[in-house]
């Protein structure tokens, strides 16, 4: 039998104000319509609910039994309705995110302590992943990626502007083996390969040229699926690395590392957030949204 749920909330409105023209107004309905919700809820139960004379009215035994049960679990429905209605409207809440480890290196970790700090009731759950996440299937808010090309019902948001691409050593082992020339060279180097953890492939070192954009064969000795740890034994003399440019800015600026084969490369079309249309006004999204795009146009000191 399906819960006669209307019938028992002016149940419950009659049981509270103490008769059907209040529970009426309190309920914005006419008292003829409690009169019968009441009557038709009594006929469902085989019982009287009340004990009516013309001062008052009173609960029946059976009312007091259905009260007792009907009263809290009407309160447990509107705290339910309304933190349904309110979630991802305030300041508050979960906010559950997926990047890849370079976005979080570059983009997003100098900005959390400050975040944390702005907006201390928002819960972020960060799924540090190269993979395309299926948010809806692994109940997530919002992921980043590369480019904007994403399923029809998302949102994509631009985050960075291009990025662009290097590839790095270290002085060392540019004096021992030479820099390579072109794209070409590279198979007489030790390149340290990056294998995406989700799909398992290699990730292809990508050049422009007269006819575009093209990927070059390389080799090496070493596979990894960290992007921290290629800039590191690029640093270390192993080999040479492909990443983005600015992902190693201090490196480069302090001599760790050199960069190579600059007039072959090109640009990525920069970060994107993305996530379901239906989040586009989620308070926490909006808020971390714009607070990392804010960070990132806000000059560092010095």
């Amino acid at each position: 039998m399906r819960l006669p749920l209307a019938m028992l909330e002016v149940f419950t409105a009659i049981a509270r104000h103490g008769s059907l023209r209040a529970a009426a107004e309190a309920l914005g309905i006419k008292p003829s319509t409690v009169s019968h919700q009441l009557k038709a809820l009594e006929d469902q139960m085989g019982t009287a609910l009340f004990i009516r004379t013309t001062r008052s009215v009173s609960l029946t035994e059976a009312g007091r039994a259905l009260m007792r049960g009907a009263g809290p679990a009407f309160d447990q429905l509107g705290a339910a309705v309304e933190s349904a209605r309110t979630t991802g409207h305030a300041a508050r809440g979960t906010l559950k995110i997926a990047l890849p480890e370079f976005a979080y290196h570059q983009f997003v970790a100098k900005a959390l302590p400050s975040f944390h700090a702005a907006y201390p009731e928002i819960e972020l759950e960060l799924s540090l992943t190269d993979a395309l996440s299926d948010l809806l299937g692994e109940e997530l808010h919002a992921g980043f990626r590369l480019g904007d090309n994403i399923a029809e019902d998302m949102v994509a948001v631009r985050m960075t502007p291009p990025l662009r691409l290097a590839v790095l050593a270290s002085p060392d082992y540019v004096a021992v083996h030479g820099a390579p020339e072109t794209p070409r060279d590279l198979l007489q180097h030790n390149c340290v390969r990056y294998r995406f953890l989700s799909a398992g492939r290699i990730a292809p070192w990508t050049f422009t040229g007269e006819e575009g954009e093209y990927a070059a064969e390389v080799g090496g000795s070493l596979i990894v699926n960290s992007l921290p740890a290629s800039v590191d034994l690029a640093m270390r003399g192993v080999g040479l690395a492909y990443t983005f440019r600015d992902y190693c800015a201090e490196a480069l600026a302090d001599g760790r590392l050199v960069t190579v084969l600059e007039p072959h490369l090109g640009k990525t079309p920069g970060l994107f957030l993305y996530f379901p249309r239906e989040y586009r006004q989620m308070m926490p999204l909006r808020l971390f949204m714009d607070y990392l795009r804010g960070f990132r146009d806000t000059p560092s000191d010095g």
